[in-house]
């Protein structure tokens, strides 16, 4: 990978509204999450988080992918979230690092 766009390296994470402003401030090109950097809460769509998160990261076209395994036990939502996103300019959802590395390097070669 030409720059490592591992949120762990960056100290980033997703588990509170505020992570977007601290994920859009990183001076990073894109980031890829893996399930040690997200907060369970992220994934209960009851509390919000998840939804503003991802849509201020849309509306500032910055490309982030979730690398999340099929068996990720959060329930029928999540994974229809994350169907959903398996093809999703912005935000990508891949179960494997290898494919979400690809998938970044795309989005940050167009930018």
């Amino acid at each position: 990978m030409k720059q490592d766009l591992l949120a762990s390296t960056h100290g980033l994470q997703l588990a509170s509204t505020d992570d977007a402003y601290k994920i859009l401030e990183s001076g990073l090109p894109g980031v890829i999450f893996t399930r040690a950097d997200i907060a369970d809460e992220f994934f209960n769509l009851k509390n919000g988080i998840l939804g503003e998160v991802f849509q201020k990261l849309i509306n500032y076209r910055f490309p982030i992918v979730v690398v999340l395994p099929a068996d990720h036990g959060f329930g029928d939502r999540i994974t229809e979230l994350a169907r959903e996103h398996s093809r999703h300019n912005g935000i990508r959802f891949c179960t494997t690092l290898a494919d979400a590395e690809q998938w970044i390097e795309r989005q940050v070669d167009d930018l």
